[in-house]
């Protein structure tokens, strides 16, 4: 028996983060006006392919190995007749998400209202519109460890795409704690229970019907940050610096952070939403439609897979703003790669927690009291003075998204851009602060910024 637990309708960005996760996730939400749905202005789709019309019809069980012309030809195709333009889907989550074995069984994700995943587009090979991703971090209680796992989200009707059709549960402690956070490309993932008390005993937002998930959402978030503390508290994790770095120029006077490296909750990377979501990838066999974990060795097992990636602010941060300047993510074995050393949500907002900046937004873990103004100016007197001293050295960046930028500096400020406009920011009688040069295509391959200091009133 499957139970919904449906939404009534989008939180902002600030509202669906202040959710469940550390501190702030038992602190009330803050008051902020819907108009901070749009705090990302540029949308991350880290995949060009929108459809699954191209794929090939295989009976399951049946490998078949996928090439670079197959995943340019499957997933460049035009959107199937019949399916509906449809920006919801529903996530079944397995029953005992929060045990190893739970862990282990695939999510499925399908349409809402009954609907098919063929008929509503929730189909993983869809991913950069209706993709949903699925991540656990894992404490040791005793011991204070942590660890990351990446549970895998299959398209209903699927299995997934390794040797046996079945995925090993992770080795984890008995008594470990777990908090599982979600991430999705469309606007609303509706959460649904295999059995009646899947959501409500894994602490899955509410574990209540009409509850709103929005992009992002989780499961045991207030349990798990509880007991991080407590580890904290007693000696048994020590949460690492971020450290500093050489590379950085020192920006935004008194409110600037100097050469220390950006968590999750800096104003110089806060327009990007801070602590919005996963920093999970899966990969995908183009010619099935079938997905599976992005580990070692299934990198070399599905040759020719396309790597889905979720909209997320973390990823921006952990995988391509901390490498060009010389920084590390906190980082824990992932369980689900050979415990290769891996970032997580819940990781950032971990750091975050610990190692506040002097000015902080207000992501999941920090929980500071701010409004719309305050975020507003911060906004612009903290991140365009970063953008402008590091321009040389962000410009030298990969963008995330090539058909918007064409490096990082450009994406960064497109972002902030964006994220002025998306805000209101213009309403406490602030300037935007970038000036955007854009080719004919509409790629983004030029910003200035104005970095004078403003007040919002």
């Amino acid at each position: 028996m499957e139970v919904d637990c449906v939404h009534n309708e989008r939180r902002s960005p600030w509202r669906r983060r202040m959710r469940e996760s550390g501190m702030s996730r038992v602190a009330a939400q803050l008051a902020v006006p819907a108009v901070l749905g749009l705090v990302i202005g540029v949308v991350l789709a880290f995949q060009s392919g929108t459809s699954n019309a191209g794929l090939t019809q295989i009976p399951l069980g049946t490998y078949v190995t996928p090439t670079a012309t197959d995943t340019a030809a499957a997933l460049a195709t035009a959107t199937p007749a019949g399916m509906t333009a449809n920006t919801t889907c529903d996530i079944i989550v397995p029953a005992n998400p929060l045990s190893a074995q739970g862990l282990a069984t695939p999510y499925q994700l399908t349409g809402p209202h009954g609907m098919t995943p063929a008929q509503s587009g929730c189909e993983m090979s869809n991913g950069a519109k209706l993709g949903a991703f699925v991540q656990a971090t894992i404490l040791d209680p005793a011991t204070g460890a942590l660890s990351v796992y990446e549970p895998l989200v299959i398209t209903r009707g699927t299995k997934p795409d390794t040797p046996t059709m079945t995925l090993k549960p992770p080795v984890i402690p008995a008594d470990a704690v777990v908090t599982i956070d979600f991430g999705f490309n469309g606007k609303d993932l509706v959460q649904v229970g295999a059995t009646p008390t899947t959501l409500a005993d894994a602490r899955c937002v509410s574990g209540q019907a009409r509850s709103a998930v929005g992009q992002a959402s989780s499961c045991n978030g207030t349990a798990f940050f509880s007991a991080v503390r407590q580890a904290e508290r007693q000696g048994l994790l020590k949460v690492p610096s971020p450290g500093t770095s050489n590379a950085i120029i020192p920006s935004g006077g008194d409110l600037g952070t100097g050469r220390t490296c950006p968590v999750i909750s800096n104003f110089e990377v806060s327009g990007i939403d801070p602590g919005q979501s996963v920093t999970t990838t899966y990969l995908l066999n183009p010619l099935t439609g079938q997905t599976a974990q992005d580990s070692t060795t299934n990198q070399g097992y599905i040759a020719g897979a396309t790597l889905l990636h979720g909209n997320s602010a973390n990823t921006v941060l952990d995988q391509y703003i901390d490498p060009i300047l010389g920084c590390s993510p906190f980082e824990a074995p992932d369980l689900s790669n050979a415990n290769a050393p891996a970032s997580s949500e819940a990781l950032d907002e971990i750091a975050a927690g610990t190692h506040q900046p002097k000015t902080a937004a207000p992501t999941a873990e920090n929980g500071l009291a701010s409004d719309p103004a305050t975020y507003c100016q911060n906004l612009i007197d903290i991140q365009a003075p970063f953008l402008a001293a590091n321009q040389k050295l962000l410009a030298t960046g990969q963008s995330p998204v090539t058909a918007t930028a064409d490096n990082l500096l450009t994406f960064l400020a497109n972002d902030l851009r964006s994220s002025f406009t998306g805000l209101g920011c213009q309403r406490f009688h602030l300037t935007n602060p970038v000036t955007l040069k854009r080719n004919s295509a509409g790629v983004t391959i030029a910003a200035t910024f104005d970095t004078a200091v403003q007040t919002a009133s």
